[in-house]
């Protein structure tokens, strides 16, 4: 699995699609669940914030779901910069995005970061 992060609106999607397969896109920006029968998964974060409304794991729906998306794109906002919101279930919503993405970083073959379009690859643990 390729995990693909960083700021909003840096360019992470036309990222996945310009380096990697770019079949089909699944985009959860809308907050519904991830289909894991696309090639690009994006807008994660949305979907995470629609289970901290909900008070249930983000990251045990990925676990329940592993083998499904061992061969996928995995794109998602990096919700951790900034300054900590003052609201509580905002907070409990980054916290949330932040374990999931130390889980899926975990799994992950490869892990990059995008900023302003460009990305750095920063974990990998396949030979081309």
């Amino acid at each position: 699995m390729i995990l693909i992060f960083g700021g909003a609106f840096q360019g992470k999607l036309e990222y996945a699609k310009a380096h990697y397969k770019s079949g089909t896109v699944c985009d959860c920006s809308d907050g519904r669940s991830p289909d894991f029968g696309a090639d690009i998964i994006c807008g994660i974060e949305a979907f995470v914030l629609q289970c901290a409304k909900a008070g249930v794991e983000a990251r045990e729906h990925f676990e329940k779901n592993e083998s499904l998306w061992q061969d996928k794109v995995l794109v998602v906002t990096d919700t951790s910069q900034g300054v900590v919101p003052i609201d509580k279930d905002v907070r409990a919503f980054r916290e949330m995005n932040g374990r999931l993405m130390l889980y899926l970083a975990g799994r992950a073959d490869s892990v990059v970061r995008v900023f302003c379009g460009i990305g750095k690859e920063i974990k990998r643990t396949y030979e081309e």
